[in-house]
């Protein structure tokens, strides 16, 4: 993969800069911050630029054609996706909220209890809502999900660069792995990619 055009401009502009704040990238470019999200993620997610609270943006010294971005670009969702942790539409919240906790989760994905197929999606915030509320014992999870197609999924042979984009675009901590019948056969998250860049890293370090 190469970079775009804008990406390209965006690493010119920090080189010159750094660090910088998106805001000023932005201006730079004469374009809304939100519209550079996208590019920004793939070129943070990648390590050729790196993002530091309240600092702004810092050239890490990679160019699109190092041995990291080139291994990066090769994986696929399939090759570092996680077990997911399901539950169905009659879970009680209350049981979803111990399931949470047990396997230190974000969220959980709903499925349907004959098919298995992805239906739906809880978030911590979700069950805590109910928990606050009283409701955790008789509400069961069917009710307080975000159901599909309000969701968004990815399969296990997308590139794990695209997943990035995704998490990104839509500020969302993980991603539901989906086969093409739709079941739910793994997770992707945040920590399942920076995991990846400090191994790739490392290897390229060595």
């Amino acid at each position: 993969m190469n970079f775009t055009q804008r990406q390209k401009q965006i690493v010119e502009i920090v080189k010159s800069k750094e660090p910088v704040s998106g805001d000023v990238i932005a201006e730079e470019l004469g374009l809304a911050k939100s519209t550079l999200r996208s590019d920004l993620a793939v070129l943070t997610m990648t390590g050729v630029l790196d993002a530091r609270p309240k600092v702004g943006y810092i050239y890490s010294g990679l160019e699109p054609q190092s041995l990291l971005f080139e291994q990066f670009n090769q994986y696929k969702v399939a090759d570092v996706m996680i077990q997911p942790v399901i539950v169905y539409p009659d879970t009680m919240v209350n049981d979803a909220i111990t399931s949470l906790f047990m396997y230190d989760v974000g969220s959980l994905y709903v499925a349907d209890s004959t098919s298995k197929s992805l239906i739906g999606v809880v978030s911590r915030k979700d069950l805590l809502r109910s928990l606050i509320a009283g409701q955790a014992e008789k509400t069961a999870v069917a009710i307080v999900m975000t159901r599909m197609p309000n969701i968004i999924a990815v399969t296990p042979e997308m590139t794990v660069l695209k997943a990035a984009e995704l998490i990104s675009n839509h500020q969302i901590d993980s991603l539901p792995v989906i086969s093409s019948d739709d079941q739910v056969i793994g997770k992707m998250s945040k920590t399942n990619i920076i995991d990846l860049l400090v191994e790739l890293s490392s290897e390229e370090d060595a």
